[in-house]
């Protein structure tokens, strides 16, 4: 099943003790700025090989307002300053009350498999407990293996609502090991 892309949830329970993992010293992690969302599309269209990335994606996800933005929003950059990953420290839906959410986590694929999401996901889930979160929640898919065993390194765990989710995760259990 977990060749399949079936979308699958997980979640941490309380945001203490958040893993610490330091950025190498010529990358930076900044929060957005006016004008990052194409940017973000960049990013984006260039990791996701599984959602179709258009120019209106950035708004539809995350509105306009600039201030709520720059609070959740954190880009990875490059020793030249260029935006290379993001992350979102973003707000829960409405089945999840209380709950933040870690959103469109995404690294160009250049920069895949050195070690850099793990900083950018400590910032996202200090920065949803600095928000007042007690708790997070993600989604993601089944064909995400290197994402999925990144989230299980931050203590979060399957939400299995279903037998879909049932099955899903009975088929990552050997990959993800």
């Amino acid at each position: 099943m977990a060749t399949e892309n079936l979308p699958v949830r997980m979640v941490r329970n309380h945001l203490r003790h958040i893993p610490y993992f330091k950025l190498p010293s010529t990358y930076t992690i900044r929060p957005y700025q006016p004008g990052d969302a194409a940017a973000w599309i960049r990013i984006q269209a260039a990791a996701d090989r599984y959602n179709p990335i258009n120019p209106g994606l950035f708004e539809q996800q995350f509105g306009t307002d600039s201030t709520v933005l720059t609070e959740r929003q954190f880009y990875l950059c490059d020793p030249a300053g260029l935006p290379i990953g993001t992350a979102s420290a973003w707000f829960g839906l409405d089945d999840r009350r209380g709950w933040g959410r870690v959103h469109w986590v995404a690294i160009v694929p250049e920069r895949q498999g050195q070690g850099l999401a793990k900083p950018l996901m400590t910032v996202v889930c200090n920065r949803l407990r600095e928000l007042g979160h007690q708790r997070a929640y993600l989604t993601t898919a089944t064909v995400r293996i290197p994402a999925i065993r990144l989230y299980l390194k931050f203590g979060f765990r399957p939400d299995v609502q279903n037998e879909q989710d049932r099955q899903a995760w009975r088929g990552l259990q050997e990959k993800i090991s």
